[in-house]
């Protein structure tokens, strides 16, 4: 099963300047654990230690958001295209920092 992924530029450091990059699997967690085990450290951008999305990030599959399609459960097919956007918020908050703040925050709450 083939899957296209498009990854935002912020991530691409990940795929080795790749645009797009294809995987496999039944539900997006699936995928993402696929992508990961070639592109290390990519599923850590996007899935929380809690394993959710984290907020500031959008995945669509098809142009549907996955929030509406269960999420990291959302079901995927041989020939989906999956998109992956960082969300934008007034040009002062990009995604490094906004992972930076949650790391930051996660920390704060283990002490």
């Amino acid at each position: 099963m083939a899957i296209e992924v498009r990854i935002p530029t912020i991530l691409r450091s990940y795929t080795g300047g790749a645009k797009v990059v294809e995987g496999s699997g039944d539900t997006l967690s699936d995928l993402l654990a696929d992508l990961d085990s070639r592109h290390a450290g990519l599923k850590a951008r996007l899935v929380t230690d809690a394993g959710a999305l984290h907020r500031f990030v959008n995945v669509y599959v098809n142009d549907e958001d996955v929030r509406f399609l269960g999420a990291l459960d959302a079901k995927l097919s041989d020939g989906d295209s999956v998109t992956i956007l960082p969300a934008v918020a007034g040009g002062a908050f990009g995604f490094a920092a906004a992972a930076a703040i949650a790391q930051h925050n996660a920390g704060a709450s283990v002490r």
